[in-house]
């Protein structure tokens, strides 16, 4: 597939999304970046977004619980270039009854070419970025051109 340029915005929409196992080490994350994370529209899932909102004063647009459909609704999003960056504080040593919901998200935002952190470390790195408060370029599936070139061959 044909790419194409579309850069993320300086201020970014921002995914938050923890484990139950890894819920307050993602709180205590959002406290410590509180001055950055602020600047930014913020999305999380279920109970993830209330404990960060409850906890830090953040504001944040809350979705569905995980298992209850919240990474698919931020897959969704994701697909329809709404957020920019995920951050994903996953348990990598508990069994997750959604983990296909899981993957696909992480699908979508390999997809879409979109920053993710899947740690602590991690997600320490992508807020120190200059791209946090700049345009970042991007390419991305040209998804239009496709579907024009996929119509010109059914004609």
């Amino acid at each position: 597939m044909k790419q194409k340029q579309q850069p993320l915005p300086p201020i970014k929409t921002i995914a938050l999304v923890a484990h139950d196992g890894k819920k307050q080490a993602l709180v205590d994350w959002c406290q410590r970046h509180k001055s950055v994370l602020e600047v930014h529209n913020l999305y999380g899932t279920g109970t993830t977004g209330l404990r960060i909102e409850k906890e830090t004063g953040l504001g944040v647009t809350k979705l569905l619980s995980g298992p209850m459909g919240g990474d698919q609704q931020l897959g969704a999003k994701i697909a329809e270039h709404h957020i920019h960056m995920l951050i994903f504080f996953w348990d990598p040593l508990s069994s997750q009854p959604h983990d296909p919901d899981v993957k696909a998200l992480l699908r979508l935002a390999a997809v879409w070419n979109i920053p993710v952190a899947c740690n602590e470390a991690t997600a320490d790195m992508l807020l120190a970025s200059t791209y946090m408060q700049s345009i970042m370029p991007r390419s991305l599936p040209d998804y239009d051109n496709y579907l024009a070139d996929r119509s010109l061959d059914n004609e």
